[in-house]
């Protein structure tokens, strides 16, 4: 399972960037995405997905 970011709430500040520990999120055209492939939730790193923690609008960092 990954997370997803919803480019309708998100209001590009790049905290979620930043806080990835597997460097799943970038910028790509005109919003934030996250690489499937690389997000893991952050299982082994922390209880719950950083994306979803540091995001100041809540319910823009969902399950995909």
């Amino acid at each position: 399972m990954a997370y997803k970011i919803l480019k309708s709430q998100c209001i590009l500040c790049g905290d979620c960037e930043f806080e990835c520990p597997n460097s799943a999120i970038r910028f790509k055209g005109d919003s934030y995405i996250i690489d499937q492939d690389k997000c893991s939730e952050c299982e082994g790193h922390f209880d719950t997905p950083r994306c979803a923690e540091v995001c100041p609008v809540p319910g823009t960092c969902v399950p995909a």
